[in-house]
């Protein structure tokens, strides 16, 4: 999805996101990137809002069950890998460091009115 306009953020990034922003799981200079875009960007407002709704919902009707530890962590890893997966990015964790690889190549064309 796209609104259309250009951003600093693009906005299927920001919507592959959005359940990290919810849950608090970005870090701060990544959370501000994605707050700056659903301040300027509608759609991606409202998708947010959207998805804000049915955390909500799902917390209120879930009667404060708490799922095990153990399930958080596996949920957050695919939750993180899918994520990587849809922006084809790729991570490996090296004893030298932490390389970070995007495997795609955007282009946009830009008219003028």
């Amino acid at each position: 999805m796209s609104c259309g306009n250009h951003h600093e953020t693009d906005c299927e990034e920001v919507l592959a996101e959005v359940w990290l922003l919810l849950d608090h799981e970005c870090d701060a200079e990544r959370d501000a990137q994605l707050r700056r875009h659903l301040e300027e960007c509608g759609p991606c407002l409202a998708r947010y809002g959207l998805e804000e709704k049915v955390k909500t919902l799902l917390a209120r009707t879930c009667g404060g069950e708490r799922a095990p530890d153990t399930l958080h962590q596996k949920l957050r890893e695919r939750i993180r890998a899918t994520v990587l997966e849809q922006a084809q990015v790729s991570v490996e964790r090296t004893p030298s460091g932490t390389v970070v690889e995007v495997n795609a190549t955007r282009v946009e064309t830009w008219r003028r009115a």
